[in-house]
């Protein structure tokens, strides 16, 4: 049985499905930023931010 999620597409987002999960992955809070996935054995592992401000 295969279940179903919703996502906003008015919103924007980077998202994660690991094992049927899905993640919302944090964005950067202000200024410019980045997301970093690591992938291990075919799987997302886990996820860096990084972000800057500009001034």
């Amino acid at each position: 049985m295969q279940e179903q999620a919703e996502i906003n597409l008015n919103k924007n987002a980077t998202y994660i499905v690991k094992d049927g999960v899905l993640i919302v992955v944090d964005s950067p809070p202000e200024g410019y930023g980045k997301q970093v996935i690591t992938w291990q054995s075919g799987k997302p592992s886990h996820y860096e931010l990084n972000y800057t401000n500009k001034i």
